[in-house]
């Protein structure tokens, strides 16, 4: 099965440099692993990100964007759990922690 991931972003909000940069990291950290990934235009405040038919992030129902490193990790989960991200999966440290 194909793997398509769709950025569907505002227009109006002007929000393609923000989905074009995330479409290009997505991409580079899933080299080969990704079939098609698409910018589609919308409007309404509208972010989201689908891997083929699984909606992984709405900026209306989480109440913003996604960290890189979220969203690597949530497109991760969905085509290859098994996938190392390298430094991206390490934990940070917990605020308050005594070291």
């Amino acid at each position: 099965m194909a793997t398509r991931v769709t950025l569907h972003y505002c227009t109006g909000c002007n929000w393609l440099l923000r989905s074009s940069w995330m479409a290009q990291e997505l991409l580079t950290t899933f080299n080969g692993m990704i079939d098609e990934l698409t910018l589609k235009p919308g409007d309404g405040g509208i972010f989201e990100v689908w891997v083929n038919d699984t909606r992984i992030w709405s900026r209306k129902e989480q109440g913003g964007f996604p960290e890189i490193k979220q969203l690597k990790q949530l497109v991760r989960d969905q085509i290859a759990p098994e996938h190392s991200l390298g430094h991206t999966d390490a934990h940070a440290p917990q605020s308050g922690a005594n070291t």
